[in-house]
């Protein structure tokens, strides 16, 4: 097949503005359609020594197909719709599908980091409100199914759990069996997600599907992501950078992600070398290590994630042509600040009214006093009350608590305000 033909099949892949704004699963779902076999999720990395798994490759129609039998499994359950339901992963294919297939099935993810110990765990289950968790029976040396389940025996409204892998203790639903059961359900309109303001389990946040469809809408306002490219990704989706920048961008142009197993420098080189037109995206703490790697051709953009309070201090440049650069900016669970460049980034921060921003998605300010302030639907968010789910306004100023650092009309990074 020519380049040609293959532009042309990528183009036709992305889904339109009307699946996007259905939340992820309809991206999903929607992508199935225009391009079944398209690969749409890729663990790297040593799996087996990791979870006892083999790695697995996922087009968009066998996606669709698992996510939709989860979804009916799920929506079998004795629960409300709209019930809170926790994924508790260390990223990858099966965190994705999970999260798909609770919002598929008419229920609230409410995405957990996986480095939280007994404790968070029990207090993220508490202040959410969940009353069921989707976890894996093993993540390295951890057992994240028999922590949970241990965790159940404190609250009595935690009604169901359930694990991918092997492991899995008496008392948790195996997904896997789940997953090998016949029929699927119509795919329920997303509400949104939950995820934990700067990882503390007391401070659970909401967010819309709509509000979600344009943080990834005005992310990629930037450099949208091709059809035909894969997003190679560092980030784990249990927070707004990871969800926006990962699987969000991912599933809004129709593309694949492959997400990178914790600490695994071997999986991380043998997956920057397949030959597929790539994404990297990468966390800022890693950038000077980075540096040192010479990136194969087909990395047609480098994608670096920084998390306010930052320094923002650009890189001489080497004199060699490389791959286009995109900088994030992240306030908590707020926003995700995306330009095309880190000088662009410490301009926009400075002179926020000057930049080319998608303003009707996400608009940028300044105060008298240098402090920082947003609204827009991409970051209307409002903490998760343990009743009735929030309302969020769209329009709303709301300051970041944060300033930039300047010099020379250009901001050499970001402060507590």
């Amino acid at each position: 097949m020519s380049a040609f033909a293959v532009a042309e099949r990528a183009a036709d892949a992305a889904p339109d503005a009307s699946a996007r704004s259905g939340g992820l699963s309809g991206c999903l779902f929607a992508g199935a359609l225009a391009g079944p076999q398209r690969t749409v999720l890729r663990d790297s990395g040593d799996r087996v020594a990791w979870c006892a798994r083999p790695a697995i490759t996922w087009t968009y129609a066998a996606a669709a197909e698992i996510v939709g039998r989860l979804a009916r499994g799920i929506g079998a359950w004795r629960l409300p719709a709209g019930s809170r339901i926790g994924l508790w992963f260390s990223g990858g294919a099966e965190s994705a599908l999970a999260h798909l297939a609770v919002e598929a099935s008419g229920h609230l993810p409410c995405a957990m980091p996986a480095v939280w110990d007994a404790e968070q765990l029990s207090g993220g289950i508490e202040a959410a409100g969940l009353v069921a968790v989707l976890t894996e029976g093993r993540r390295g040396e951890r057992r994240p199914a028999e922590d949970l389940a241990k965790a159940a025996m404190r609250h009595f409204g935690l009604r169901y759990l359930a694990a991918f892998g092997p492991g899995v203790p008496d008392g948790v639903i195996s997904l896997d069996a789940m997953a090998l059961e016949r029929g699927i359900i119509e795919p329920a309109a997303s509400l949104g997600l939950v995820t934990f303001a700067d990882g503390d389990p007391t401070r659970p946040v909401y967010r819309t599907a709509a509000a979600l469809a344009a943080a990834v809408e005005a992310h990629l306002d930037a450099l949208p992501v091709g059809a035909d490219e894969r997003i190679l990704t560092l980030l784990p989706a249990h927070d707004l950078r990871g969800l926006v920048t990962g699987l969000g961008a991912a599933l809004a142009a129709g593309a694949g992600l492959e997400t990178v197993l914790p600490f695994d420098e071997t999986g991380f080189r043998s997956a920057l070398l397949r030959p597929v037109p790539t994404r990297l995206v990468v966390p800022a703490l890693i950038e000077p290590a980075l540096a040192a790697l010479p990136l194969p051709w087909t990395v047609r953009a480098l994608h670096v994630v920084h998390r306010a309070p930052t320094p923002l201090t650009p890189r001489p440049a080497s004199g060699t042509t490389g791959p286009q650069r995109l900088d994030s900016l992240v306030f908590g669970e707020d926003a995700v600040l995306t330009r095309p460049g880190l000088r662009d980034l410490a301009a926009t921060l400075a002179y926020p009214e000057r930049a080319p921003l998608p303003r009707t998605l996400l608009d940028l300010a300044r105060g008298a006093d240098g402090s920082l302030s947003y609204r827009g639907p991409a970051c209307a968010v409002a903490p998760l009350p343990r009743g009735e789910i929030p309302d969020t306004d769209t329009q709303a100023w709301h300051g970041a608590g944060y300033r930039p650092v300047l010099s020379g009309g250009t901001a050499l990074g970001v402060e507590r305000a």
